[in-house]
């Protein structure tokens, strides 16, 4: 799909992206009129549409708030039934978007009409620059206006240098810790846990959120990431609790870490680990593993919301048998060097298809959105595949999808698969290698002891002064720098990015003068990672060069 900038001559005069308001003496310049058919549905069509999804609306309405109902549904209906009636969902949705949401109406106005066909789904892709920026919070909100009660606004953690506000209704709220609570009862078992919260806390959506959805499954404590009060909350009600601790994957690291320095006995607990806000490797799933069994990942954005896919143990296991496997890894998820997060999620609740630059496109399908987001990018480069389609990829590679279910990856429903290979502007690129913080992610924790003593990590370029334009990779250390340190980052982690990066390969073959990378270690706070201490999420790209 294509994404159709939105003109700023469409919006009229503008100020920092509003619209003036009337009654300036300037008027703002109209939008090329267009048929109104073009972008909304035909009067009896959005008739028809409406009644065959009421049925479907009073069931969800039903089962949806209930953990066993839910899961009964979506395991009976067959799965070509629940993709149909999603897509009647996401089409809904940009029908309601486009008659109901201002911003959205002058957007997809301006669309060329080739990119808009709502029955297709064929739709213009919104993001921050041709979405978000020409226009204000109220004009992106369903009436054209900020309610006066039962809103919340979530912060963004400003990684892309920005922090961005996003308003949400009490309901769209409401059906999201519902559906994050039932993720957790299938993925964690329906007995009795605490749940210690060290996500952030704050504007930022993750933290309290997670917090209050977690409330309908177990019991809650809050603590940020604040190791003191972990530790001090697992010493009060001691080791005959089950513990699921929440937090960014750094974080969980750090906490085991910081338990082996304090030798606070860690592994006398019975600990998950529930993760979000950025990727995990494979790598750093196996270094948590023995103090924390499972450990599953939750894909969102703040921009989106939270709880939009989930890992599950059948994902997992798909994720790991491809790490194993480079013909199935291959067949699965193509070329890329970054073998990716793995996600299942709603059909009914989400629609996500794959732009033609190989971005996710996600439609909230639901109609409750305060801020409703159709076709909307965060430029998150992956895919998406129905459970037959990924069966079909399996035996494409002599593999069996079936053969991973077994006592530790039950039965599960068969929803669509979704999976993320990261961000498309996190790479470094030298001599047409491209070179992510995957990789880097990767070869780190293919060295146990090496990332055992690591903070953080990120990439940038470095430039000589004879101007030669080098790779960077940067570690945080947890211990002081030595010579002999430097010389196993330098030897062990450089082999480790030339085994899984086949660009890296190349160049290193063709001139490995010009992509050697230059090896920095940094005590804690140093160089590069000195912003983290006002960041909630670790740096893992430098795009200044030095």
């Amino acid at each position: 799909m294509s994404t159709t900038l939105y003109p700023a001559s469409a919006t009229g005069p503008t100020d920092g992206g509003r619209l003036r308001p009337a009654g300036t003496g300037i008027r703002p310049k109209k939008p090329p009129v267009r048929t109104r058919e073009r972008v909304t549905l035909p009067a009896g069509r959005r008739l028809l549409l409406r009644a065959a999804l009421v049925p479907l609306d009073w069931l969800l309405r039903l089962v949806g708030p209930h953990y066993r109902p839910f899961i009964w549904l979506i395991t009976t209906c067959p799965p070509r039934l629940l993709a149909v009636a999603g897509r009647w969902r996401a089409v809904r949705a940009y029908d309601h978007a486009v008659r109901k949401v201002p911003a959205y109406r002058r957007f997809a106005h301006a669309a060329s009409p080739g990119d808009v066909d709502p029955v297709a789904l064929r739709l213009p892709a919104t993001d921050k620059a041709n979405y978000i920026h020409p226009f204000t919070i109220p004009e992106r909100c369903v009436g054209g206006r900020l309610p006066t009660r039962d809103v919340a606004i979530d912060e963004s953690s400003g990684s892309t240098g920005t922090p961005y506000n996003w308003v949400r209704s009490l309901k769209e709220r409401a059906t999201t810790h519902t559906f994050i609570s039932h993720f957790a009862r299938h993925c964690f078992g329906e007995g009795h846990w605490i749940t210690i919260n060290a996500f952030s806390m704050g504007a930022w959506a993750t933290g309290i959120n997670m917090g209050i959805a977690l409330q309908r499954t177990s019991v809650v404590k809050s603590t940020g990431p604040d190791v003191d009060k972990i530790f001090g909350t697992l010493e009060l009600f001691g080791p005959g609790h089950r513990y699921l601790i929440c937090g960014y994957p750094p974080f969980l690291k750090h906490l085991m870490d910081a338990a082996r320095e304090r030798d606070f006995p860690l592994r006398d607990y019975r600990l998950m680990g529930l993760v979000g806000g950025e990727g995990m490797s494979e790598g750093l799933r196996d270094y948590l593993s023995p103090a924390f069994q499972p450990v599953y990942s939750g894909y969102g954005a703040t921009d989106l919301e939270i709880g939009l896919a989930g890992e599950t143990p059948l994902s997992v296991a798909v994720r790991r048998a491809a790490r194993e496997d480079p013909r199935l890894r291959q067949a699965l998820f193509g070329d890329d060097s970054r073998l990716p997060m793995v996600f299942q999620y709603n059909p009914l609740s989400h629609h996500v298809t794959v732009s033609d630059e190989g971005e996710l496109l996600v439609t909230i399908s639901r109609l409750n959105l305060l801020s409703p987001r159709i076709a909307y990018n965060v430029h998150d480069e992956g895919g998406v595949a129905s459970y037959a389609m990924l069966e079909a990829r399996f035996r494409a590679a002599g593999r069996s999808l079936a053969d991973l279910v077994g006592p530790d990856v039950p039965v599960a429903p068969e929803l669509p698969f979704l999976w993320v290979h990261g961000r498309k502007d996190s790479t470094v690129s030298v001599m047409g290698a491209n070179i992510y913080p995957e990789d880097l992610e990767q070869a780190l924790y293919s060295e146990p002891d090496l990332a055992a003593v690591t903070t953080s990590f990120c990439l940038a370029l470095r430039e000589s002064a004879d101007g030669t334009v080098r790779p960077c990779f940067a570690f945080e250390l947890r211990e002081p720098v030595t010579p002999a340190r430097q010389r196993d980052f330098q030897e062990r982690i450089v082999a480790a990015v030339h085994r899984v990066n086949a660009d890296f390969r190349t160049a290193m073959a063709e001139h490995a003068a010009s992509v050697m990378p230059v090896i920095e270690l940094h005590p804690p706070g140093g160089g590069p990672f000195a912003a983290d201490r006002t960041r909630i999420k670790q740096t893992r790209l430098v795009r200044t060069q030095a």
